[in-house]
């Protein structure tokens, strides 16, 4: 505690550099880089979140159950709604992991630990195999259907029966709802597309009727991209680019909505606060761009060339219906209920949300 008020946080860091007097030499000037960018990111990080926190200081706690919570938005919205003061129920598969916030369920055979769910005040539904780490196969075309619907399903189900249970579910979607469109701004009315993903979606969000007819205010939020350099479409991008090797796909005309997952955490957050935000909701940054910008501009902060553009037939013959769907097809999303409702979105500019993620701000910033 300060004296002058409010809360110091300090951090102590012993380091043992390798190689002796040549690594203390060599290496002391590059580990000082490294950890003035891992602290610059904290800091904006904390300033971030203390925000975020500071808008509903007023409000009641919330007991908030999430299915995914290990994957890359569920880890950082478990971390934030938890050092905000809100209490977390983690759905898991191992039933010899329960106990200590955590119930189980499956839902591939219906399962579900109704008197666990019960306990929450809302529930966000996240659970999903990833859509574009490898080809559609048959097989894995019914792993991310299967992968979301059904568990989707189980919980509206759920929700339906409890009396006293949840009385909020905020359901992941995505844009490619919207299928591969030329418009730009399209909003949340914007009818829906055509192809694999758009179906996907739209089956999703038809999973959780059970739990509309209850009455239970249920928000479906259309994510674009996450960037976050913890996992997903940019940690797999950074070797090729660290190589030089990074160009734009096809192209690169297609739109490229994404979104920071920072503003993602913050947006559920919001929506879980709001009590009256429901039904379709895009979770995208306001400025979307084309996919030769977004190449350019991660070549800009990661230093390195952007020359050498991938085919549109390359991508299409390996990997087939997956590389056309959401390679070289996208569409332009605003925001318009997210900013119409007051959200605050911290990352609007893609230079912004990458220099973050990256660690590689402006000491200015």
């Amino acid at each position: 505690e300060l004296a002058e008020g409010g809360t110091g946080l300090i951090d102590e860091i012993s380091v043992q550099l390798p190689a002796g007097t040549l690594g203390k030499v060599f290496g002391a000037r590059f580990l000082k880089g490294e950890l003035d960018r891992l602290f610059q990111f904290r800091h904006r990080r904390l300033l971030t979140d203390l925000a975020r926190h500071a808008r509903y200081l007023e409000a009641p706690r919330l007991t908030v159950a999430i299915t995914g919570s290990s994957g890359l938005v569920g880890r950082s919205l478990t971390d934030f709604l938890t050092t905000g003061g809100h209490k977390v129920i983690r759905l898991v598969r191992d039933p010899n992991s329960v106990g200590h916030g955590r119930i189980y369920w499956d839902p591939q055979i219906g399962e579900l630990d109704l008197e666990g769910l019960a306990a929450a005040d809302a529930v966000v539904n996240l659970a999903g195999v990833p859509i574009a780490d490898r080809p559609w196969t048959a097989s894995r075309k019914r792993s991310i259907r299967g992968s979301r619907i059904e568990g989707t399903s189980l919980l509206s189900r759920a929700l339906k029966d409890l009396k006293d249970g949840p009385r909020a579910l905020i359901s992941s979607s995505a844009v490619g709802y919207y299928g591969n469109q030329i418009q730009e701004c399209i909003g949340e009315d914007f009818k829906r597309g055509t192809g694999f993903l758009s179906d996907v979606c739209d089956a999703w969000e038809k999973a959780t009727e059970p739990a509309e007819k209850a009455g239970i205010r249920v928000a479906h939020i259309r994510t674009g991209i996450v960037l976050s350099s913890g996992g997903g479409a940019l940690q797999r991008l950074l070797l090729p680019f660290i190589m030089g090797l990074g160009g734009r796909l096809g192209s690169g005309d297609q739109f490229l909505s994404w979104v920071d997952v920072d503003d993602v955490v913050g947006a559920i957050h919001h929506i879980l606060m709001s009590e009256t935000l429901d039904g379709p909701i895009n979770v995208t940054a306001p400025n979307p761009v084309t996919n030769s910008v977004f190449t350019s501009t991660l070549g800009l902060v990661m230093r390195r060339p952007t020359v050498i553009p991938i085919p549109r037939f390359v991508l299409s013959t390996i990997f087939g219906q997956m590389g056309r769907e959401a390679l070289l097809e996208g569409q332009s999303v605003f925001p318009k209920k997210l900013k119409d409702s007051g959200f605050e979105f911290f990352y609007e500019g893609l230079e912004d949300s990458l220099r973050f993620q990256l660690g590689r701000m402006n000491i200015s910033r």
